[in-house]
């Protein structure tokens, strides 16, 4: 027999999407027929499964451990589990730059090159690091892994740097998703475009991607399939043919800052999708480059409230990475701050 306590990252869902949670190998006819026979119950009582679960509430499951385990993706113990399933930064030599952390959130500077969020199986993305982060330092265990996972809550681009919000509990990762869905709160971007970018504007068109090529196209026209985008830019500073500049984004689609600025006639530097290749194999070869020099640098939180009260008009921000800066002041920008 296995006794469950409901704990809160738990609590709010039905009692079946708990348990196909917990043994995601089973067939939902399985629980319906344990349940009928009373071999699953809740707080002691016979359970149909639409239950909505409280914190505290006790599920009992009156089954084996090898029936529990074989209908279970987590079959390892819980150190063999962490070891096996997650990075460490030990075995990766990749420690997260957190920026900002409370009890219900973590924000994390994403060197370029990280992937968000897994693309195919093999991948080790943020999510994984930030798991094994939590992990290593004890804020949630292998069992608990079971029921529920954290997660980031806004992605980047795998070559783009910068802010990335998580949610280490039920209630976060749901008010951050919230909050990105709905833009309350604002989103800054810090990229190096070819060009001398003469004023602040906000420009608007559509976009539409294609799937196949994972690219997009910008046009003035809504055409078929298109999604409305708004853009904010405003120089911050200016070298002889190079402009810095702060992003406002606006709306949130996939490449609209590479894409956007591309069509106004300002590429991104190092973007070889939507920029000019001479010119990105020119800071190639004098640096290294390769990818755009795009970061998420700040991020504005609206006032807050439950699990996000501590974030109440915070204003988040992520320091640039090393070669963005050495490429700067090699073209004689000015970085914020002085730097």
């Amino acid at each position: 027999m296995k006794e469950l306590m409901i704990r809160p990252n738990e609590a709010g869902q039905r009692l079946d999407k708990f348990l196909a949670k917990y043994m995601d190998r089973a067939p939902k006819s399985f629980f319906y027929k344990m349940m009928r026979k009373k071999n699953i119950t809740l707080n002691g009582r016979k359970a149909a499964g639409n239950e909505q679960l409280q914190e505290g509430d006790v599920v009992k499951l009156f089954l084996s451990d090898e029936t529990i385990e074989n209908f279970s993706s987590y079959r390892l113990a819980a150190g063999a589990l962490q070891q096996a399933s997650f990075p460490s930064a030990k075995s990766t030599g990749i420690r997260l730059e957190i920026l900002y952390e409370d009890a219900h959130t973590v924000f994390i500077n994403k060197p370029a090159g990280m992937l968000s969020q897994k693309a195919a199986p093999e991948d080790v993305s943020l999510v994984e690091h930030l798991t094994a982060y939590l992990l290593e330092s004890g804020q949630i265990t292998a069992e608990e892994l079971r029921t529920f996972r954290p997660s980031i809550c806004n992605r980047l681009d795998r070559n783009t740097s910068g802010i990335v919000a998580a949610g280490k509990s039920l209630a976060a990762l749901q008010e951050l998703g919230r909050m990105f869905r709905e833009r309350d709160l604002r989103k800054y971007y810090l990229c190096l475009v070819k060009g001398r970018v003469p004023e602040k504007r906000r420009i608007s068109g559509w976009i539409v991607k294609d799937e196949r090529r994972n690219q997009v196209t910008v046009t003035e026209e809504k055409t078929a399939g298109a999604s409305r985008i708004e853009t904010e830019y405003r120089p911050v500073s200016r070298g002889e043919s190079l402009t810095l500049l702060e992003v406002h984004l606006i709306t949130g689609k996939t490449h609209q800052i590479r894409a956007h600025l591309a069509s106004e006639g300002y590429p991104l530097i190092g973007d070889y999708k939507y920029g000019d290749r001479r010119e990105n194999e020119r800071f190639r070869r004098k640096y290294g480059l390769s990818s755009q020099l795009l970061h998420a640098a700040r991020l504005c939180m609206p006032q807050c409230s439950g699990a996000l009260a501590e974030l109440s008009g915070k204003e988040i921000r992520a320091p640039l990475p090393e070669l963005f800066e050495q490429i700067c002041r090699g073209q004689g920008i000015e970085l914020p701050g002085g730097k």
